[in-house]
């Protein structure tokens, strides 16, 4: 591993760790209850992508919390920014990470070919 690739990874790590913080110390309750589940960072670290938990929310729900962070990204890279004493924040952008749920669909598929096939013998 390159040291360009340790620093990209040790900005990741860090960004984990202080995104959710960030969010539990805004006013809107609402954004506490995001989960991070991942941040990648472009290869110059001036982008980050941050992956949330889609958990049970609604098209409608993930609609309304991308917008409140949309709004609340400059208070949230100003705490990164802060915190650990860096010239420039990465500019983040928040998506939910909907891979998660695609393998679970992959599995359940797995399972009922598993189950049809085994009825079928």
């Amino acid at each position: 591993m390159t040291e360009a690739q340790i620093k990209l990874k040790r900005t990741e790590s860090v960004l984990l760790e202080l995104i959710p913080e960030a969010l539990s110390s805004l006013n809107d309750k609402r954004l506490h209850e995001l989960n991070v589940l991942e941040v990648k960072c472009s290869r110059g670290r001036s982008d980050a992508k941050v992956y949330l938990d889609p958990a049970e929310f609604s098209e409608e729900e993930k609609r309304t919390y991308l917008k409140q962070l949309a709004k609340a990204r400059p208070i949230i890279e100003d705490h990164c920014l802060k915190d650990q004493g860096w010239f420039r924040s990465p500019k983040l952008a928040f998506e939910f990470d909907e891979q998660l749920k695609k393998s679970q669909n992959i599995e359940d598929l797995f399972k009922k070919i598993a189950k049809d096939s085994s009825h079928e013998s």
